[in-house]
């Protein structure tokens, strides 16, 4: 890492999941091991294989106008409420229009909306259809109502990578800062997608839980009795800035955005690399691009979705990226509360990890009863204490992967 490079860091944060519409009741639940996941009690969930699914705490419907929340599909409602709190969060920062940039993603948008207007168009006629339908379906609507809102000028972008894509989007705003196109950054990551064509196409994929009898202990990352991921909804928003635009206007820093690393498997279009080597590419690039060394890291936001096939290949490949210095990583697999956030888990799940490192607890895996063999990390099962390994500041990381083969790695390190 250079060191003439643009510093960034994060001055604010932005949530709303299954445990809580914002961020704070996000954290509470998240170190109180709460799960969100609950039964669909819904009439069409009833005939399909997997019955359960995490939906957000509060209907985000009910924190908008009525007029606009009617113009957005459930996923842009996520994305403005979140960002809306990153940017008060932030201090509703003033800063120059075109210096000012939005990356916010998704795996798959507004997938609601599109079957809706479909039914209307069939049973009702064209002419009934919305005039914001396209706004609502398009994957980059999220991002376009934010920099509308905000009036960000310097770009408005959304990486689109499955399950990493809300981690990509930070990344790309990194990376805007660090170019020179802007001072200011909100990014994340948003998703809707508890709907039944979703879910019959992910059980069709044998890819969710059916424990649908204990839907709070169906999400149970590195356990040995995991069968599958619980499909959750919500979005998670971080402000970036340049550290130097940040300490200009005295604003709270929460961490610096130390570093990202990114990999492609190449290998299948669902399945993991079963040996790692992507995951353990894109973790030591993170390293690399945060100039951070192994034993700063004290903690890992693991992907780790309870799937049989990912959980441990990924446990063994960040083994593998740190080296000996895994022995004093606390390892954390927030899914087991959250459920699977599909483009939006990278950026919640991100949120988390900062938080961890602010205020140096990890919060735990839930359901782990009986982990997986030789999986060669330390995993939380209750809220840990981080503390630092040395005098270099303490560093944590985030791991997103993404149907696809993309592999995404973040890195923040203490303010």
């Amino acid at each position: 890492m250079g060191t003439d490079r643009t510093e960034v860091v994060v001055t604010g944060l932005g949530a709303i999941t299954p445990l809580g519409a914002d961020v704070t009741s996000t954290w509470d639940g998240l170190l109180a091991g709460r799960s969100g996941v609950r039964k669909l009690t819904d009439d069409w969930a009833s005939e399909l294989p997997a019955r359960i699914a995490a939906w957000a705490a509060v209907d985000p419907a009910t924190l908008l106008d009525r007029v606009q929340a009617r113009r957005l599909d459930r996923c842009e409602q996520f994305a403005i409420i979140a960002a809306r709190e990153a940017w008060a969060h932030a201090g509703a920062p003033e800063v120059d229009p075109e210096r000012l940039g939005v990356v916010v993603s998704s795996g798959i948008g507004g997938v609601a909306s599109t079957l809706a207007a479909y039914d209307t168009l069939r049973e009702k006629g064209w002419q009934r259809l919305s005039p914001f339908t396209v706004p609502m379906l398009m994957p980059n609507g999220s991002a376009g109502w934010i920099s509308i809102e905000l009036g960000a000028q310097a770009g408005v972008h959304t990486t689109v990578s499955a399950c990493s894509s809300g981690a990509e989007a930070i990344g790309y705003g990194m990376d805007m800062i660090r170019s020179g196109r802007a001072d200011i950054v909100l990014a994340g990551g948003t998703e809707a997608a508890i709907i039944e064509l979703n879910i019959a196409a992910f059980a069709a994929m044998r890819a969710l839980s059916t424990r649908n009898d204990e839907p709070e202990r169906a999400s149970r990352p590195f356990d040995k009795g995991r069968d599958g991921f619980v499909l959750g909804e919500g979005a998670g928003m971080v402000v970036l800035e340049s550290a130097e635009h940040a300490a200009r206007r005295g604003a709270t820093v929460h961490a610096v955005a130390a570093g990202v690393g990114y990999s492609a498997d190449a290998h299948h279009i669902a399945q993991p690399e079963p040996d790692g080597s992507g995951a353990i590419l894109a973790i030591r690039r993170v390293l690399a691009d945060a100039g951070v060394a192994a034993d700063q890291v004290v903690h890992v936001n693991a992907h780790a979705t309870s799937t049989p096939a990912g959980d441990e290949v990924e446990a063994r490949a960040i083994a593998t990226a740190l080296g000996p210095a895994v022995s004093g990583v606390v390892l954390s697999a927030t899914k087991s509360m959250t459920g699977h956030l599909l483009g939006g888990a990278g950026a919640v799940e991100s949120v988390a990890a900062i938080l961890a490192l602010r205020e140096r607890v990890a919060p735990p895996t839930i359901n782990l009863d009986d982990p997986a063999d030789d999986i060669g990390v330390d995993i939380a099962t209750e809220p840990r204490e981080l503390r630092p390994r040395g005098k270099a500041p303490m560093a944590v990381l985030n791991n997103s992967f993404g149907f696809g083969g993309s592999n995404v790695a973040l890195a923040f390190t203490a303010a």
